[in-house]
């Protein structure tokens, strides 16, 4: 397969379409608000033209009780998430059949997080050597990126710095992509609730974990004692923060096939008589 492929964040691209919008996106009545299936029909389409004219296309989408099995490592795992605003997660069921009604592949796997199932697909098509971008703002796919032919993409920053790549890692962060989830562990991720150790920040992680060192081998004499108290808490991190490379997928998934162009949002509404 030479096709290159778009893998989707569904739920990143859901919460950019739900709140990115600056008026509400209502049916011709004013008594559904439209504006999950609507944005993200929008914001698809545009990613496509502008990013991805010729790729293959597959939107991924989170488990309900995808979390489960890291937030059983530590409890504190996404509890600082306030539940959803009422119609968000309900967009899904519009957003899934107008994505089966474009030709756009889609995948919510029972008992995994997306970002796992991504990694899973990016994994597949390193072997079918094939060119991969993620679009997504979610930094956690920057491990994702010790393969050259990955790329994350941000259609939500300025057009030149939408781009992520292996090469931009150093430059930005200090640290190399597989060094990610070190980084995070020490530093924190606040978006998952993942505190990191009190008192390190990212010049401080960085020197840590200067010449490719990984948490495993940083010498405890480069560590405060209060650091130290913390570390064995800093490895589990880590492995949460790790992406699961493995996780059993269908094999028709990808069909190495480009993604007919979507229609414009307002045609699919109109379409799925959604109006």
């Amino acid at each position: 397969m030479t096709t290159p492929l778009l893998l989707v964040d569904g739920h990143n691209l859901l919460y950019r379409s739900w709140f990115g919008f600056a008026a509400r996106i209502w049916n011709r009545d004013h008594t559904i608000d439209r504006t999950g299936i609507f944005g993200f029909a929008a914001l698809l389409r545009k990613a496509q033209l502008q990013h991805a004219p010729s790729h293959e296309i597959v939107v991924v989408i989170d488990a309900e009780d995808g979390s489960q099995s890291r937030a059983a490592e530590d409890s504190d795992y996404k509890a600082n998430r306030t539940a959803p605003e009422p119609g968000l997660i309900e967009s899904l069921a519009d957003i899934k059949h107008g994505l089966d009604a474009c030709g756009v592949r889609w995948i919510e796997q029972d008992g995994c997080e997306g970002d796992d199932v991504l990694a899973t697909l990016t994994t597949t098509a390193r072997h079918q050597e094939r060119a991969t971008d993620i679009m997504s703002a979610d930094k956690d796919f920057i491990q994702l990126l010790d393969d050259p032919q990955v790329r994350l993409l941000n259609t939500g920053l300025a057009e030149a710095k939408r781009y992520t790549t292996s090469a931009h890692v150093p430059a930005r962060y200090g640290i190399t992509a597989n060094q990610w989830p070190d980084y995070r562990a020490l530093t924190g991720d606040p978006s998952d609730n993942i505190a990191g150790i009190r008192g390190v920040g990212p010049k401080t992680a960085v020197r840590l974990l200067a010449d490719g060192a990984s948490l495993d081998q940083v010498p405890a004499t480069a560590l405060k004692p209060s650091w130290c108290d913390q570390w064995e808490q800093a490895l589990r991190w880590r492995e949460m923060i790790r992406l699961d490379r493995k996780v059993d997928l269908p094999d028709n998934l990808l069909t190495g096939a480009p993604t007919p162009e979507l229609p414009r949002a307002a045609q699919l509404l109109e379409r799925l008589d959604l109006w």
